[in-house]
C-alpha cells in the first residue's frame, strides 16, 4: 500500500497573510516530496481542540503563529531549549509518541546574518529595541553566539527588565532615552519593534550615532526597506533585512515533517520578495 501523504500546516487568527505556504510548497514541488503545507485559520477558543486532533488528521505537524505561541508552549508534551528559553513555540512534531514545541525563531534569526553579514556575532555589543516576543528570540540568538553585551531598549522599562531577569548574565535594560548613548560603541542593532511596519511607519532609532563598523538589521520584512534601514544604508552602515529570517526559520519544521533539510536559495527569495511586491500593489 502506497505511503499517505505528509501533510503539515501553519495555523494562526488571521493567517491567510502568511507566506509559509509559498515557502513550504516551494521546497515540496523543489524536493519532489508527495506532500501539502496549508494555512489554517483556528480562533483561539479552538486551539486546544485544534492540537488535540491533529495525528487523528494525518498531521506530522506544523507551524503556530500569532496568537497561539504561547497556548501551543502549554500544550507540548516536550519541549526544546529554545522553546524553554523564548517562552513561546512557533513548530509542532510528532515525535516518540509525543508532542514536542520547538522554537526557531532565534535560529531563522542566526542563519540570517550568517548569510549576509558573517563574523556579526564578533562585532561587538548589541542593542536589541523592542521587548516583545521577537526581542527573547533575538536575545536568545545573541546568547547562543557569545554576544556578551545586549542592551535592551524598550518604552516601557518594566518589559526589557523582564527580559534581562530572563536572560541574565550581560544583559541590561533601557528606557528609549538612552538609546543615543547606547548606541555609540554599538556593533549591530536590532529592530524588533513595530517601527518601519507598514501602518508604523517612523524611525526607531538613529543609525548616524552608530560607528562605522556597526550592522543594522531589522526583522520586519514589509516592507523590505524600512525606515530604519534606509537611514543605515544611506550612512553607508551594513544592513540586513528581515525576510531571511522568515526563510530561514522555515528550515528546521521542514526537516522534521517532510525528512529533507531544505535549501535557502536566491530563487526562493525572489520569490517571495515578488509576492511582497504584488501584496503592496494591491494595497495601493
Amino acid at each position: 500500500m502506497a505511503e499517505a501523504a505528509k501533510k503539515a500546516f501553519v495555523t494562526g487568527h488571521p493567517v491567510a497573510h502568511s507566506r509559509s505556504p509559498k515557502i513550504h510548497g516551494y521546497w515540496l514541488a523543489k524536493y519532489g516530496i508527495d506532500g501539502s503545507y496549508r494555512a489554517i485559520d483556528v480562533a483561539p477558543e479552538a486551539f486546544a481542540e485544534f492540537v488535540k486532533t491533529l495525528e487523528a488528521n494525518g498531521y506530522r505537524g506544523g507551524n503556530v503563529t500569532i496568537p497561539h505561541k504561547e497556548a501551543a508552549f502549554a500544550l507540548a508534551a516536550r519541549r526544546d531549549d529554545a522553546a524553554e528559553q523564548i517562552g513561546a513555540v512557533n513548530t509542532l512534531w510528532f515525535e516518540g509518541g509525543k508532542l514536542w514545541g520547538g522554537n526557531t525563531d532565534a535560529h531563522g534569526f542566526a542563519a540570517n546574518l550568517d548569510e549576509h553579514a558573517p563574523g556579526w556575532a564578533d562585532n561587538g555589543p548589541a542593542v536589541v529595541l523592542g521587548a516583545g516576543g521577537a526581542s527573547r528570540a533575538v536575545i536568545q540568538a545573541l546568547k547562543q553566539r557569545g554576544v556578551d553585551d545586549i542592551r535592551i531598549v524598550n518604552r516601557t522599562l518594566a518589559r526589557a527588565e523582564e527580559l534581562r531577569h530572563r536572560f541574565g548574565g550581560g544583559v541590561s535594560a533601557h528606557g528609549t532615552v538612552a538609546t543615543g548613548e547606547l548606541l555609540a560603541d554599538a556593533g549591530l542593532l536590532v529592530n524588533t519593534s513595530a517601527l518601519g511596519m507598514h501602518g508604523h511607519e517612523g524611525l526607531s532609532a538613529d543609525p548616524a550615532r552608530l560607528p562605522d563598523h556597526a550592522i543594522v538589521t531589522d526583522i520586519v520584512y514589509v516592507p523590505l526597506e524600512t525606515p530604519l534601514l534606509a537611514a543605515a544604508k544611506a550612512r553607508g552602515l551594513k544592513t540586513v533585512d528581515g525576510l531571511g529570517m522568515l526563510l530561514h526559520q522555515a528550515v528546521p519544521g521542514f526537516e522534521r515533517w517532510f525528512g529533507i533539510r531544505p535549501d535557502v536559495t536566491a530563487e526562493l527569495r525572489q520569490m517571495i520578495v515578488a509576492d511582497l511586491g504584488a501584496q503592496a500593489m494591491t494595497r495601493e
